[in-house]
């Protein structure tokens, strides 16, 4: 173990905000909490379609009384304390189909934040002042597939320098052991496993280096903001059992920015397109980059299945591509318990 150094002090827990050099670009930039998310440049106008989307074919699907059976009966079997009885014994007396469009806004998002940060030095490249440093969008990022999510941290150049002393220790490359014992028989002190008792441990900021570089990291985010509305219908179904499934793609357009859809038969579903379109522009272009935008609709079929059990009448659903069941007044529960 080298000589202890003669200070005691831990020295502040971050850098004084005079510790740093300026670089235009990055004059917020601090050290630990980040900078902040930088303002992209100005996006591009939005685009005029040539002409309104088509229109794509609006058929109901329906489906059999044998399929409301069976996934009926899957159902009900998936439930520990229900019965089989209205599954077996159950009469159909009638079958409804309902229209319900879901249309999704999808918007591909890059956002860049800077921070302050720092190395142990062991003869990396000092860099700053050799050139000015590139602005922080102006730094090359690869970029994902469209609509995954990744993270990439990149130094920025130009803007490493050496600090000396390490402001944790410094300059010593150690920090004083403080694990005071007061069930040492009488010593007044037991041996730190760090430091065997000698009272110092290696500074773990600069790792015994004395000395740091510091530079500037850049964080490219990619990251995808949806927003979904679903159409009122008039099944009774409630509206959050949608978002368990899937329909009927009708409708998909993508493009770096989309526009509001016009001419869909339901008019609740174009109004929401116009203002999620909107909303999207306003929330996320100022400090974010649209690379990308996407919007669909599905057609969500809802079956409404009314049938009779022991004289009285009753209902389940049956929604979306998968099949799924919803039967809240469900005749014949039990209560039971887990031993």
């Amino acid at each position: 173990m080298a000589a202890a150094p003669a200070t005691s002090t831990y020295g502040p827990s971050a850098p004084p905000a005079n510790m740093f050099d300026t670089f235009p670009g990055y004059e917020g930039t601090v050290a630990g909490g980040g900078g902040g998310y930088l303002p992209p440049p100005m996006p591009a106008p939005m685009p005029v379609p040539e002409r309104a989307p088509s229109s794509p074919d609006w058929h109901i699907p329906s489906i059999s009384e044998d399929q409301a059976r069976e996934a009926f009966s899957t159902y009900v079997s998936s439930k520990c304390c229900y019965g089989s009885a209205p599954v077996r014994e159950g009469v159909i007396t009638s079958m409804e189909s309902f229209n319900t469009y879901r249309y999704r806004l999808e918007t591909f998002l890059e956002s860049r934040s800077t921070e302050w940060s720092q190395e142990p030095y062991a003869g990396q490249a000092v860099d700053a002042g050799v050139q000015p440093a590139p602005g922080p969008w102006l730094i090359a990022a690869q970029t994902p597939a469209f609509f995954q999510e990744h993270k990439q941290t990149i130094k920025v150049p130009y803007t490493s320098s050496v600090k000396k002393p390490c402001w944790v220790c410094n300059g010593s490359g150690y920090r004083h052991s403080d694990d005071r014992c007061t069930h040492c028989n009488g010593r007044g002190r037991e041996n730190c496993s760090s430091c065997s008792g000698n009272g110092f441990c290696q500074c773990d900021t600069c790792r015994g280096k004395r000395q740091l570089l510091v530079f500037i990291n850049l964080t490219v985010k990619w990251s995808t903001e949806k927003d979904d509305f679903i159409a009122q219908d008039s099944s009774g179904l409630r509206v959050e059992n949608l978002g368990k499934v899937s329909g009927k793609e009708l409708y998909k357009d993508a493009q770096y920015m989309v526009y509001p859809l016009r001419g869909f038969p339901d008019v609740a579903v174009a109004q929401a397109s116009e203002r999620l379109v909107g909303d999207h522009q306003v929330k996320y272009a100022q400090t974010s980059r649209i690379l990308q935008q996407r919007q669909t609709i599905e057609l969500i079929p809802i079956t409404k299945v009314n049938y009779m059990w022991k004289g009285k009448s009753y209902v389940y659903y049956v929604f979306g591509n998968e099949f799924k069941v919803n039967a809240d007044d469900y005749p014949d529960t039990c209560c039971c318990s887990v031993m």
